[in-house]
């Protein structure tokens, strides 16, 4: 069969298994005219039908002829087991003369499986206390590891080899077996189980681990004791998941046992390890050389350092004769139930490649007693039957056994040869596999199986009459007995044995226990496969792996797991990015962008940090984001704050002057008590610049606006006032101009400053009653940093008061430009003019500037408007005055100000 990748290999699987079916069933064709006569056969055995419907007697028209043993009883059990792996194209039809099946290739282990059966009847029969008088029989069959022998095997079992059947009124007596312990194979117990579940006919299998096989509705009347193979593919992903291994190789048989498993593995794979398959092979049934160079040859190119593969011993020595060949080494072997424990691979030719293999294992099981039942077979015991069905077995295995041949040789053996069998050889004086019961796995489920059978015999047997489990409460009679009535009691098997509790559940799964087994290579060459955990699931805890890492055998030079990964894991502050058209285990790892994190490794998302919060350097946790205001602390805040105390220092000292100079003409000729006012608003508007500086708190946004609107507008009504005085005297100086200054006296002043000054505390009231200022944490500007600053709360009331202060000033610098031709002696309105011309200008430049600076520098532009404002109307206001006091005192008299007017 061709190799099949990962990508498309589900749809592969699926088209090989139904070419897998179309060849089965050209053999299932051969046979199924004859296998629907002996179910008919069968069917009057256990359907109770009126004779009238029937003739007499039933005639069975012939017979496959097989090899087996049975033993009598009251009740038989069938079985059915691989004692010969090799078997010609069998003749399925009909033949008048008895033919043996052509099968050779002696199994010791099958032969060991069928006698551990043979066993547990025997035990049973000897068990007072289970099934007491009634006797146990069997007849088991060699089904040669060949789906149509095996199927023949089942409905000769069924329907019986009685040649003529009759009939009474009602069907009275045992049906040919009451169950069949079997088979081994998943595709023969498919095969098997469609046909017997469509008559209620128990077949309860020990090894076959298909999950198919767990589907009620087409095997309703199937069981076994053997773990779903669904169950060792969780436990395989549980091993992987454990070491980390998230890239793996798989390698399946070309049957359902290895369809099935593939199909788990890619539906179960990723979701449940967190992995998935690097390619998936199927190993061919036949040693096809080029198939199998094909497949290590993917192997050997893979990065996978895994390899799982689901297959029997026999192909899996095909395979490694080419992983020898092409000494492909540094693989980490996870093995199948159906190799683990194969001592054919165990050799020291192969254990360079396969040491450290870990295995899935069946429970491992002692039973005592069984050693001495296996010395005491001895073909003298059987060479009396005459039957047709005879137990040739038993030669054969001591022929195998000790390499001789009995006279005449059994026909259709071509095994014998050597010297001859005398019958009297000591089976204990030759090293066998035969007689080690130290490691008894399938061996252990084919115990509990029959023990099964017998206990739901026993159950039923102990039914009260009238308060049966069938209809009308009866019970089912050993007489009269349908097989679905012990499916009926098998669904409710419960019991222990040696510790290990059997039942079965809603799909006749066992409970599921596997162990997990390391091959070792030993320092000496010799090898041992150890048991280093297990893996089981409980109705509490799930699915639980034990593992004791400490007793695993690696086959590396480091001595440690092997590392099997696509992608090597996405650190923290990094996310995985899948890479197109390639598994979901490959991946790059992408950085998180800026004010995201990951915070975890093999992060498929990076999560954005809190809005205060900010992504480290690293992106692996979310750090505060760094605050930023205009502060008292750096270089800008510093000399801001050094300019407005500066500033507020010069007001004390002009004001100190003026004061101290108050008597004197200049300070009196230019309004003494307006220019102590100004100087205080002056010296406010300097102060009010430091609520600008420093976090922004409530009480400083609400304060900081209407100090600054409030002490600008005391500033600026000052000026006005000063200026209308200026004009209302000048006119005063003319003829007839006298009346003008009675509006201008010193309440009147007052009261104007007052008047213009509450308008503003009106504005500034209304704008912090209706939307005050308050903090805000802006993110727009720096995502990384939070701005502090204060929201203006309403547009419009920030608007209205510097609007307002804009319009005084403007009404200011209009009358003063309106007397700057005014004589010298009234030189006061040209310097209020030129201040007024750089108030203006500075505000003017302020409402763009502070519109298009963000963050701290819009509070800079503000505090800077301020402060370069009050500036120029501190310099141009009282500069020269304070230059005529302190330096040229000569010209602070009347007469040099009056004389200045009479020199113009």
């Amino acid at each position: 069969m061709g190799s099949c990748k990962s990508i498309k290999c589900v749809d592969i699987v699926i088209r090989l298994h139904s070419e897998k079916e179309m060849r089965q069933s050209k053999i299932m064709r051969t046979f199924l005219d004859t296998s629907l006569l002996f179910l008919m056969l069968y069917f009057c055995f256990s359907s109770a039908v009126s004779s009238s419907l029937y003739s007499s007697s039933c005639q069975l028209k012939g017979q496959f002829h097989l090899n087996g043993m049975h033993k009598t009883g009251d009740v038989i059990l069938g079985g059915l087991f691989t004692v010969n792996l090799i078997s010609t194209d069998p003749d399925l039809s009909f033949t008048s003369e008895p033919q043996m099946s052509d099968c050779y290739g002696f199994d010791v282990i099958g032969f060991r499986q069928a006698q551990t059966m043979a066993f547990a009847i025997d035990e049973i029969n000897r068990n007072s206390n289970l099934l007491p008088n009634v006797t146990l029989g069997y007849s088991m069959y060699d089904n040669c590891f060949q789906l149509g022998i095996g199927f023949c095997a089942a409905l000769t079992l069924v329907s019986g080899q009685e040649e003529q059947v009759t009939l009474e009124e009602n069907c009275v007596g045992n049906p040919p077996v009451l169950g069949i312990v079997g088979d081994s194979s998943s595709t023969n117990t498919i095969a098997i189980s469609t046909v017997l579940g469509l008559y209620s006919v128990p077949l309860v299998s020990y090894f076959a681990t298909c999950s198919c096989l767990s589907d009620r509705q087409k095997f309703p009347s199937f069981f076994r004791t053997i773990p779903s193979d669904a169950f060792q593919v969780n436990a395989m992903i549980q091993i992987l998941k454990h070491f980390g291994w998230t890239w793996a190789g798989l390698l399946i048989s070309d049957n359902d046992y290895g369809f099935h498993a593939a199909r788990s593995f890619h539906s179960d794979l990723g979701p449940a390890g967190g992995g998935c398959l690097a390619y998936t092979e199927i190993l061919p049934l036949g040693n096809d050389p080029a198939e199998l160079r094909k497949i290590v040859d993917v192997m050997r190119k893979s990065t996978a350092r895994v390899v799982i593969v689901f297959a029997n011993n026999i192909l899996m020595i095909n395979l490694m004769k080419e992983v020898v060949r092409q000494n492909v080494t540094g693989l980490q072997w996870i093995a199948s139930e159906a190799w683990t424990s194969a001592a054919v691979l165990q050799t020291p030719h192969l254990m360079p490649y396969l040491g450290g293999t870990l295995g899935i294992a069946i429970r491992r099981g002692e039973i005592p007693g069984f050693r001495d039942f296996l010395l005491q077979i001895h073909p003298d015991l059987h060479h009396n039957n005459t039957d047709g069905n005879s137990m040739v077995r038993v030669d054969q295995f001591w022929e195998h056994t000790f390499q001789c041949r009995f006279a005449p040789p059994p026909a259709g053996w071509v095994e014998a040869g050597g010297e001859l069998c005398t019958g009297q050889e000591v089976i204990e004086n030759v090293e066998t596999d035969f007689l080690d019961v130290s490691d008894l796995r399938p061996e252990y489920n084919v115990y509990k199986t029959v023990y099964a059978l017998a206990y739901a015999l026993d159950d039923m047997l102990q039914c009260e009459p009238g308060r049966g489990p069938f209809r009308n409460n009866t019970c089912a009679h050993l007489q009269r007995m349908e097989p679905w009535k012990i499916v009926h009691y098998l669904e409710k098997v419960n019991f222990t044995t040696f510790g290990d509790r059997v039942s079965f559940d809603e799909n006749g799964d066992a409970l599921p226990s596997y162990d997990i087994m390391n091959w070792v290579w030993l320092p000496d060459g010799r090898t041992k496969v150890q048991r280093v955990g297990e893996v089981k699931r409980s109705a509490f805890k799930g699915e639980e792996l034990t593992l004791d890492e400490e007793r695993i055998y690696w086959n590396f030079e480091s001595k440690q797991p092997p590392r099997s990964v696509c992608s090597e894991s996405c650190t923290p502050g990094t996310r995985m990015a899948r890479k197109k058209g390639e598994p979901e285990c490959c991946f790059d790892c992408v950085p998180c962008s800026e004010g995201k994190i990951s915070n975890t490794t093999d992060s498929m998302e990076c999560t954005s940090c809190p809005e205060d919060f900010w992504s480290s350097p690293q992106r692996d946790h979310c750090v505060p984001k760094k605050t930023e205001f205009l502060s008292y602390h750096e270089p800008l805040g510093i000399c801001l704050t050094t300019t407005s105390l500066l500033g507020t220092c010069i007001c004390v000292v002009v004001l100190g002057i003026f004061i101290h100079h108050h008597s004197t003409p200049i300070v009196r000729a230019n309004n003494s008590e307006l220019s102590f006012l100004l100087l205080v608003s002056l010296k406010l508007c300097f102060l009010c610049s430091l609520l600008f500086i420093g976090r922004p708190r409530l009480w400083t946004c609400q304060l900081r606006h209407a100090a600054f609107g409030i002490s600008f507008v005391l500033c600026v009504s000052c000026i006005l006032v000063k200026t209308m005085v200026v004009l209302a005297v000048f006119r005063a100086s003319k003829p007839g101009g006298e009346s003008s200054l009675k509006w201008f006296g010193a309440v009147q002043q007052r009261g104007t400053v007052l008047v213009l000054t509450s308008v503003q505390t009106a504005i500034c009231t209304a704008w912090l009653v209706s939307a005050s200022p308050v903090p805000h944490k802006n993110t727009q500007y720096h995502s990384d940093k939070i701005v502090y600053e204060c929201a203006v709360g309403s547009t419009v009331g920030f608007a209205v008061l510097l609007g307002y202060i804009g319009f005084l000033a403007v009404l200011s610098c209009l009358l003063a430009f309106l007397g700057k031709n005014l004589p010298d002696s009234f030189n006061e309105a040209k310097l209020i003019t030129f201040s007024m011309l750089i108030f203006c200008a500075v505000w003017v430049a302020f409402v763009p500037a502070y519109i298009s600076s963000p963050g701290n520098y819009a509070d800079a532009v503000e505090v800077f408007a301020i402060l370069a404002s009050s500036f120029g109307l501190l310099v141009a206001l009282f500069g020269p005055k304070c230059y005529i006091i302190l330096l040229r005192p000569e010209r602070n008299t009347k007469k040099a100000i009056m004389g200045r007017a009479i020199g113009s």
